[in-house]
């Protein structure tokens, strides 16, 4: 498999933000490919070499379990047969997930998968669906045809799910529960552009951690964490272009049956929880950056940054002195959000 040459530099830059800290200090830090991405996670300390090869297993398990790519496992199983047994753990993140699409309104919302699959993102065959399949297929999505029952779930009236919204977020909570609880106090891990931090570096500082431009490779800016999640979505990740010249990017809209096409153009949650980072991400880029703003005045708990198509990157107040943009960088004027 050929080598993301943008996530691969994306890692590079990581690395040298955020890990000369632990240059003093025991570290040790796994790569790997899994969930469709390259990641990268180091911990500092004497228990981080064991920890790791543990975070490894637990990250290909849960590729395995929720890969909609892979037949044998059980998201493919339940898109398929509409009724399956189910992990505990499957269980958990279909419930976060039901839960993430409500608290968005449906901004965030997995059922749209066929909608992605029949504009080509999942097999790179590309195609503008038309009018009345679009139609068609709006009427399979909503979580609502999601049920949960015991160790089954359903799914009714055509509907199929795809988790790659949030599972590489939940996986991050997991991989930074299992490092506390060995007894890991400093670590970083990069899952593929969802970036999530367990306390500080080891000289106590904060991580700095670069937002990727979406239009190549430089940075946007970095922002500087404890304990935190930096996570990011953009259109330009996955998109091609129709014989028309239109740009479609991979992200679809719930409500329009529609890559998304709005002044947004890469947002990025900071949030405690991975899981909730990773559905607000996507979420807030469905909404754009005038709803964005409007829905986390209305909510809180979280703060986001978001880039719209004319240069201006917009920053919640909570993070606004944590951030440093870059010069001579993609960000024309930066916008503070306010309650």
């Amino acid at each position: 498999m050929k080598l993301n040459k943008i996530a691969l530099w994306g890692m590079a830059l990581l690395m040298a933000l955020s890990l000369s800290a632990c240059t003093k200090n025991k570290s040790e830090t796994r790569e790997l490919f899994a969930m469709d991405t390259y990641m990268t996670l180091t911990a500092c300390g004497d228990s981080a070499d064991k920890a790791l090869d543990d975070a490894v297993r637990l990250i290909n398990e849960n590729d395995a379990r929720w890969s909609v790519t892979r037949p044998e496992s059980e998201l493919s199983h339940l898109n398929a047969q509409k009724s399956a047994a189910v992990s505990e753990e499957t269980k958990r993140l279909l419930g976060r997930a039901s839960e993430m699409s409500a608290f968005t309104d449906g901004a965030f919302d997995p059922t749209v998968y066929p909608l992605v699959k029949a504009w080509g993102f999942t097999t790179g065959a590309h195609w503008v669906p038309g009018d009345s399949e679009i139609r068609s297929l709006l009427d399979l999505v909503g979580m609502e045809k999601l049920s949960l029952s015991g160790a089954e779930a359903s799914l009714s009236g055509g509907a199929q799910i795809d988790l790659g919204g949030i599972a590489k977020g939940y996986t991050g909570d997991m991989v930074l529960s299992l490092l506390r609880k060995a007894g890991v106090k400093s670590a970083i891990v990069n899952l593929g552009g969802n970036v999530q931090t367990l306390g500080s570096k080891p000289d106590g500082s904060a991580w700095r951690i670069g937002i990727r431009s979406p239009y190549g490779s430089s940075l946007l800016g970095t922002v500087e964490v404890r304990n935190m999640c930096v996570i990011t979505s953009g259109a330009y990740e996955r998109s091609f272009t129709a014989p028309d010249g239109t740009v479609y990017g991979h992200i679809i809209s719930p409500f329009t049956g529609r890559p998304v096409q709005n002044a947004c153009v890469s947002s990025t949650v900071v949030a405690e929880e991975g899981a909730t980072a990773d559905a607000l991400s996507t979420a807030l880029f469905v909404m754009g950056p005038e709803k964005a703003a409007e829905f986390w005045k209305a909510h809180g708990g979280f703060e986001f940054l978001m880039l719209d198509d004319q240069g201006t990157l917009y920053v919640t107040e909570g993070i606004l002195s944590s951030f440093t943009p870059a010069n001579g960088g993609d960000v024309k004027t930066v916008c503070e959000i306010k309650r």
